[in-house]
């Protein structure tokens, strides 16, 4: 049985382009806009959305396009970046708002710098979780990931692009996928230092072959597996997926502000063990010219790549602080 949510969330749903959004919002004062990654969904900001509130902020977390109760869109190419940045527009217009801070973690760090590269009037500031700001520009996606790993493994973005694929070996077992992937991850039951790295899939394996079994991360209880998994054996890991899927339809789309700083105050927290950090140390390095008015990077030791579930209480006193100092 999925718990219950807590007693002072909202639940709602507002018009999109794509159908509809469903989000949580829990207080009153100025939104807080807080955008998941994958393979998520609103859910993990369960620990935010209480202290955001009880700081004084409208907080809501939205199911990404393609996530939970959100619409699934059969097209592809309706999980490009400029899509999911007009679904962030179309919850700060639904309600009734004409400006939000917009904070994001993993995949939903990069939707939410976009939003505040693309649309500075209404996003007066973004925090990012995890994955760093890097500008548009460079090379193509594709052609990057496919150079990663080797004649004997797969870098999980290049498996995870091919339609079917990736669904095929996780659909048949969500629940025990997500309890490995999450755990592959997480701090505390990642493979040791030396094992076979979990980004990486074997010519001709699975993913899963290289997560750990056996251990929850301890941030992670039996009844909130139970809430994802119950979400993606509903909806399928299409939806969640398609954003590997228009990576070069982004750098396309994108190409007229190559190399474009992020001018609103920024907030970066990130995890000494966490790949996604620590594999993009030279865009944390650029943030100079890439942030300019970066308020706060942070690196909280010891911690993966779930940041603000694994460490929620660091995590919310980072983010009430950096408010607190934004300008009105």
């Amino acid at each position: 049985m999925q718990p219950e949510p807590t007693a002072g969330f909202r639940h709602r749903t507002v018009d999109s382009p794509a159908g509809r959004l469903h989000l949580v919002e829990q207080g009153t004062g100025p939104l807080v806009l807080l955008v998941h990654g994958f393979p998520e969904s609103w859910y993990s900001w369960r620990h935010q959305l209480p202290a955001l509130a009880a700081a004084g902020y409208r907080a809501v977390a939205i199911d990404v396009r393609g996530y939970g109760r959100s619409s699934r869109p059969a097209a592809a190419d309706a999980y490009r970046m400029l899509d999911l940045v007009e679904d962030n527009i179309c919850v700060v217009r639904a309600l009734g708002e004409e400006k939000a801070v917009v904070v994001g973690h993993d995949w939903g760090s990069n939707i939410a710098a976009a939003s505040a590269l693309l649309h500075p009037e209404v996003f007066r500031a973004v925090g990012l979780l995890s994955v760093p700001y890097a500008p548009p520009g460079g090379p193509r996606p594709t052609d990057v990931f496919g150079r990663i790993g080797g004649p004997e493994e797969e870098f999980y973005v290049s498996y995870f692009q091919e339609p079917g694929r990736a669904e095929a070996e996780i659909e048949p077992g969500v629940r025990g996928w997500l309890a490995g992937f999450y755990a592959a991850l997480s701090a505390d039951t990642m493979p040791a230092p030396g094992a076979p790295d979990p980004h990486f899939v074997a010519r001709g394996g699975r993913l899963r072959d290289r997560f750990p079994a056996g251990r929850l991360p301890a941030w992670l209880s039996e009844d909130d597996l139970d809430v994802y998994a119950g979400e993606f054996e509903r909806t399928g890991l299409t939806g969640a997926l398609n954003r590997y899927r228009n990576m070069d339809r982004d750098w396309e789309d994108l190409a007229p502000h190559r190399g474009a700083p992020v001018e609103q105050p920024s907030l970066f927290v990130g995890g000494t063990l966490d790949a996604s950090t620590t594999w993009m140390a030279d865009a944390i390095d650029a943030y100079p010219s890439t942030l300019p008015a970066l308020s706060g990077s942070h690196l909280l030791e010891g911690c993966g790549h779930w940041i603000q579930q694994e460490r929620p209480d660091e995590v919310n006193g980072l983010l009430t602080e950096w408010l607190a100092a934004l300008p009105g």
